[in-house]
């Protein structure tokens, strides 16, 4: 049975499972299949290699980040706040 374009990579379960968790697993396969920016050499092509483990195709290089994305929303916040710790700029608490 073909994937359609509404239920994306979860058509492979049909029916089954309820449609929150099948919209879920679809967003998930999406992330950590979707080809993104290496931050070495700015090229669109960073891939998933393993659970964390984001290899670039062009430089070769692995990075380590988040499960299904390479930067998590969390690493986001700690980059901005060690680039202002570093910058001299006051931490508003």
């Amino acid at each position: 049975m073909p994937k359609t374009k509404k239920v994306g990579s979860t058509g492979r379960y049909g029916a089954r499972y309820g449609s929150t968790i099948r919209k879920r697993v679809r967003e998930i396969e999406d992330k950590s299949k979707a080809v993104y920016k290496c931050p070495i050499c700015q090229m669109k092509t960073l891939k998933r290699a393993g659970l964390g483990i984001w290899a670039c195709s062009k430089c070769g290089e692995k990075l380590a980040g988040g499960a299904w994305e390479p930067n998590t929303s969390a690493g986001r916040s700690i980059t901005r706040r060690v680039t202002r710790i570093a910058e001299g700029l006051k931490d508003d608490f």
